[in-house]
């Protein structure tokens, strides 16, 4: 991204002049709103800035920001946006999917991107269900989970967005939801901060296909006894008084205690910073269904080379050795071949 200083902006900046075509109620209009809130406070310009996208709902997100902007293909968002990244890295590039678009088609090019640690912010939008196409299940739909291509209930075992980020070695893992804007703009401002490739999936609701999905986590009279607020270097505690913590077994195995039956030097406190990402996976298996105790914040944030300053390197190394290119000459130094005219 550019060092260069940049004229003051307002929300109203980085607003395009379409009109936001989601289904009313729906959790992107809130997921929007806290990103076009927070770029004026991120110190970039428009111009220099390009939302890429693939198909679902949360792929015509690039028409409703004023900035550059590419609804690509099924899945070749993150392809298409490493491609970007690596030309330009002066750009801040942006990815917007979800969970089908993102983790079905698309998951073999969203693995390469975070394990290449191209410098890219990737926001996964996770309603658990494909919504444009009208409520199939997902690649994140629980396992009996009836829609109208699962009569009988999918047999599938879904992924769990983090564990691929985690197992891919993304340097940046987070989660957030779409009923927060404060908690989505502090989670999306250290995403965009990273340097490398950050992956933030998104608890977001489709009040059409699968409403209330998440509700047994995120609605506010469930919110202190669900949900686990993850902050670096202090104790994983929760509950309206911090009454419950998390502790981790001689097995290895994170559990959820009552912090008066263990003591509080039994707690495990949060690193996100550490060099393995155990912890980090530990926790994002912490739970496997919706209606348990979930961490949100930060899971990961370490420092690895980023791609495009490694092929950069290469380039000047080689360019130093070498000379600069020809690319004539490359294009002619193999075998070639003249077609003959045989009229």
């Amino acid at each position: 991204m550019s060092d260069t200083a940049v004229n003051l902006t307002t929300k109203k900046d980085w607003s395009s002049d379409q009109e936001v075509r989601w289904c009313p109620g729906c959790g992107d209009y809130g997921i929007l709103q806290a990103v076009q809130q927070l770029m004026p406070d991120l110190g970039v310009a428009p111009e220099n800035t390009v939302f890429i996208s693939g198909i679902g709902c949360s792929s015509r997100f690039p028409y409703y920001m004023n900035t550059y902007g590419v609804h690509s293909i099924h899945g070749r968002a993150p392809a298409i946006a490493t491609g970007v990244a690596v030309a330009r890295p002066d750009l801040d590039v942006w990815v917007i999917t979800g969970d089908g678009d993102g983790l079905s088609i698309g998951g073999n090019h969203l693995i390469h991107a975070l394990r290449r640690n191209v410098n890219l912010t990737i926001l996964l939008f996770n309603n658990r269900i494909y919504g444009l196409t009208k409520g199939q299940f997902s690649p994140t739909s629980e396992v009996g989970k009836v829609t109208k291509s699962t009569p009988l209930g999918s047999i599938d075992p879904p992924f769990n967005p983090l564990s691929v980020a985690l197992g891919a070695e993304a340097s940046f893992v987070a989660r957030t939801y779409d009923l927060d804007r404060k908690h989505m703009m502090e989670t999306f401002r250290a995403a965009h901060d990273h340097r490398g490739a950050a992956f933030v999936e998104i608890f977001q609701n489709c009040n059409v296909f699968n409403d209330g999905q998440f509700s047994d986590i995120v609605r506010r009279q469930n919110r202190d006894e669900n949900m686990i607020q993850l902050v670096h270097g202090e104790p994983i505690r929760f509950g309206a008084d911090g009454q419950h913590g998390v502790t981790m077994g001689s097995d290895g195995q994170l559990r959820i205690v009552e912090v008066a039956d263990v003591g509080e030097d039994a707690i495990v406190i949060h690193d996100a910073e550490r060099d393995d990402s155990s912890l980090a996976f530990a926790l994002a298996r912490l739970s496997n269904n919706d209606h348990s105790p979930t961490p949100f914040g930060i899971f990961r944030s370490v420092a690895r080379p980023e791609y495009a300053h490694a092929i950069a390197s290469q380039l000047a190394q080689s360019s130093e050795q070498n000379g600069p290119g020809d690319l004539g000459e490359l294009l002619r130094s193999n075998g070639t071949w003249r077609v003959a005219d045989t009229n």
